[in-house]
């Protein structure tokens, strides 16, 4: 009777470990797709007639079945899957021409996009209390004082002070499975930042899902470039210092370090951020940040408006410990107004709407593209041709050979 007891306690033993050891397996799989890059490679072709003209700031979600675009102002998510426009949000009324959708950006490992939207404040001034009300003064000390009644309380004083003229919120957008036709996508909003300069423009916003961090660089209408961070728990803090501009920034997949680029007067450095701790980089005012992918940091040395060197540093788990670079490359290739994506499988690619330069593990190849624009996603795997047709706009999405 005991052994058999001892069997089937065995055996239960046995399969809970099973369990156990197949759900780890499962979990592991699923962290490491999500800590590699290079499993996140989802490609599509797909054609599609967009029915506006005019698309400007054109991102691909994730998944590559969403579009976000704006249009006169006007910003638009266009399922690709369904070959129609989902959401659509306009400026409040009372706007002025720089309010509505300031920017908007993809988390990378799903179908949800953040979004930053400015209105007119209602209340633009605050009536203050900066004297409170004083309680009346009665004389009881003297019993012959002929009773005047009770004086009346001293009136408060108040001071009218300036309101933000401008109330800037980050919202979340959630979009449902893109063959779903009956979901609809959940607009959320997260946050007021009150400390957003108004009429500020976003120049770039990158994210660090590892910290759950998103960084913002301002260009505020004095014509500063300020560093704004903001974290789960809905804070917000500018990391910039007085008298310098954020030219440019990434933020790493892996530790969550933010590098940046740092203009005061005439000198530039490339520094690695966490929290308010820095490590220096670079020094050299012709290196230029080309973006952080898969735990390394990717420099380049720009002379004359052309890339001639990339060079590769490893992430830091520590902000105190130097972050060394390394060559990966050297050439030229044109730099000005150039685009640049850190592709899924480690290349550099940097365009424009006619051709690619695509450089992996050292070596150099040129792409011509076609169509009237071109747009390569963030994972550098696909490519979007833009072809204006009237009063619509027509879309093509292929796997980008490179």
């Amino acid at each position: 009777m005991k052994l058999k007891i001892l069997r089937t306690v065995a055996m239960w033993i046995a399969l809970s470990l099973a369990l156990q050891l197949g759900m780890y397996a499962f979990l592991n799989h699923k962290i490491n797709a999500m800590m590699d890059p290079k499993q996140q490679i989802v490609t599509k072709t797909i054609e599609a007639d967009i029915p506006d003209a005019n698309l400007e700031n054109v991102q691909i979600s994730y998944e590559k079945d969403y579009l976000a675009y704006t249009v006169d102002g006007v910003f638009k998510v266009y399922n690709l899957t369904q070959k129609k426009v989902v959401f659509t949000k306009e400026a409040a009324d009372g706007s002025t021409d720089d309010m509505g959708i300031l920017d908007y950006y993809w988390l990378p490992d799903r179908d949800t996009l953040i979004y930053f939207y400015a209105k007119k404040n209602p209340n633009p001034y605050t009536m203050v209390v900066v004297q409170p009300a004083k309680a009346p003064v009665v004389d009881t000390e003297d019993p012959n004082a002929e009773d005047r009644g009770t004086p009346p309380p001293a009136e408060p004083v108040y001071e009218k002070r300036a309101n933000n003229p401008q109330i800037t919120e980050l919202n979340t957008l959630q979009l449902p499975e893109s063959s779903d036709e009956n979901a609809e996508p959940e607009d959320r909003y997260n946050i007021t930042i009150d400390d957003f300069p108004a009429g500020g423009q976003i120049q770039k916003i990158v994210a660090s899902t590892f910290t759950n961090l998103i960084y913002l660089t301002v260009k505020t209408s004095v014509g500063g470039l300020q560093l704004l961070e903001i974290d789960v728990m809905k804070t917000t803090r500018y990391l910039h210092k007085s008298g310098e501009t954020i030219t440019n920034m990434a933020a790493s997949d892996l530790y969550g370090t933010l590098y940046i680029e740092s203009k005061t007067g005439n000198t530039k450095q490339i520094f690695a951020l966490s929290g308010l701790e820095r490590q220096v980089v670079s020094t050299d005012v012709k290196d230029y940040i080309l973006g952080d992918r898969a735990g390394k940091i990717y420099v380049g040395r720009v002379e004359n408006d052309y890339l001639i060197k990339i060079e590769i540093g490893n992430d830091r788990t520590e902000i105190k410990q130097t972050v060394g670079l390394s060559p990966l490359w050297q050439g030229r290739i044109p730099f000005k107004d150039q685009r640049i994506i850190l592709g899924s499988l480690g290349e550099v690619i940097i365009y424009n709407d006619d051709r690619a330069y695509v450089i992996t593990g050292g070596e150099e190849k040129e792409i011509p593209l076609t169509g009237e624009r071109a747009i390569i996603s963030g994972d550098g795997a696909e490519l979007i041709q833009i072809i204006a047709e009237n009063e619509n706009t027509k879309l093509k999405l292929e796997p980008f050979n490179r």
